[in-house]
């Protein structure tokens, strides 16, 4: 009996069937497996996967996501539903219930996150979690565009800036070994860049069917980023010797150093990229309804918007792989550099205006933008002491916030001309550009005696 052969079954797994269906289950699952290894692969390259900071850049990426979701389902009620003068009326009510509060909101939000140093994982997770609950109150009311929609609305953009405010205090705890900070913020943001990109199509494909179907993707999404928030290391909530920082103080011999006692360039450099920010506010809101009243030349107000937010999102993406592979040694001269070529830009898109200068201050100051933010972020981890840093992004980050509101408040109280939309958006550049240069003025460059101090950025 025991020289006989055991009779093989399809039912132990090798049969034809089983084979069959084996081969079947790997063809289906190969286009969703293969580029999520691809994505894996990417973003935890170069030691982010071992530091922690491979976790964070995916995170990123399901925020700017579900943002966008939220952003195209509010778009199509707030904006593009309604003729032009109902809609600037509209954005005007979103504007006074929900950035209006945000601006006195903003400045709270840093320093009630500094008094949580060990619970960033939770706040992050709690900021995704608030928003996905938000994405499904507001997809009871999109359709109609109730009164509801905007407290709802302001919740969600509380969150979201709540969320980018420890997003940055926690970046320099995930830094891979020979990492710049430039480097990580860069891939950071541009994790954030594609992930917006790629959600877009999708959200409109959702929006097609009705306008609360991208505010339920936006709840799956952002479910998915409270889960993924718990799985960062455990070291970004260890907050050891660390110490809150002042945006600014008189005392020279401060105890809780500031940006300004710690360096003259850093105030100005954040100053500059608070200029920069309001910028991007103004263009976002005075293009909207500009181009809704006065296309772009034989196009379509949907298409002209189309083409601008392309530009400044192809702009913004190209600025922050330059960042990545830019050895930032000099950021004071990078933030002047750039505010002065956007200030440039601005100019001749004020004495020659035109569509094709609209579109190229959009990529422009995307491009800039990006850049500006890249080299504050350098000097901040050059110039304030460690043991302040977390606290001093936090800060940093809540005054751009608070200028990007500044910014889309006057883009939605100016007239509907764009000369004089272009010649005030240069007037904006030019108080940065003023700051960028004073901060370029007072570097090591300039300062010999500094530098030995001074350790290298990059």
């Amino acid at each position: 009996m025991s020289s006989v052969a055991p009779v093989r079954s399809s039912d132990d797994g090798s049969g034809p069937a089983r084979r069959a269906g084996r081969a079947v289950g790997r063809a289906l699952h190969r286009p969703i497996t293969g580029p999520a290894k691809r994505i894996r692969r990417a973003t935890h390259a170069h030691g982010a996967g071992e530091s922690g900071l491979g976790k964070l850049i995916e995170l990123h990426a399901i925020n700017g996501a579900g943002d966008m979701m939220i952003t195209v389902a509010l778009a199509s009620t707030v904006f593009f539903s309604v003729p032009t003068d109902e809609a600037r009326g509209r954005v005007a009510l979103y504007l006074a219930i929900t950035m209006a509060p945000f601006t006195v909101l903003a400045p709270v939000i840093g320093p009630l996150l500094d008094r949580l140093p060990h619970g960033r994982r939770a706040s992050m997770a709690a900021a995704m979690l608030a928003r996905a609950v938000l994405a499904l109150l507001m997809s009871a009311v999109v359709a109609t565009g109730g009164l509801q929609l905007y407290p709802e609305a302001l919740g969600v953009l509380v969150a979201s800036k709540s969320y980018g405010v420890v997003r940055s205090a926690v970046v320099p705890r995930l830094l891979p070994p020979k990492f710049s900070l430039v480097k990580a913020n860069s891939r950071v943001t541009l994790a954030g860049l594609l992930a917006t990109g790629a959600a877009a199509p999708v959200a409109a494909g959702l929006n097609s069917i009705g306008p609360q179907w991208p505010l339920y993707g936006a709840c799956v999404i952002f479910l998915g980023g409270a889960f993924a928030a718990f799985t960062l290391p455990h070291k970004v909530d260890e907050a050891k010797g660390e110490r809150r920082a002042r945006l600014s103080t008189h005392e020279a011999h401060s105890k809780r150093p500031g940006l300004r006692t710690v360096s003259r360039s850093v105030l100005c450099g954040l100053l500059a990229n608070a200029a920069m920010r309001g910028l991007s506010g103004f263009l976002i809101f005075f293009l909207a309804f500009l181009l809704r009243e006065h296309p772009l030349a034989g196009q379509s107000a949907a298409v002209s918007l189309g083409i601008v937010g392309v530009s400044a999102g192809v702009g913004n993406a190209c600025g922050t792989a330059v960042g990545a592979w830019l050895r930032a040694r000099a950021p004071e001269v990078i933030v002047a550099s750039v505010l002065c070529v956007t200030l440039g830009v601005a100019v001749l898109a004020a004495v020659f205006y035109s569509g094709v200068f609209v579109a190229v201050l959009a990529a422009t100051a995307g491009f800039c933008q990006a850049l500006a933010k890249l080299s504050l972020d350098a000097m901040i981890q050059r110039d304030v002491p460690e043991a302040v840093r977390t606290s001093a992004f936090a800060r940093s980050e809540t005054l751009l916030q608070v200028a990007w509101v500044l910014g889309g408040a006057i883009g939605i109280v100016l007239p509907l001309n764009g000369v004089l939309g272009m010649s005030v958006a240069a007037a904006i550049v030019a108080l940065g550009a003023t700051m960028g240069i004073r901060g370029a003025l007072s570097s090591p460059r300039h300062h010999p005696q500094q530098r030995t101090s001074r350790p290298r950025v990059a």
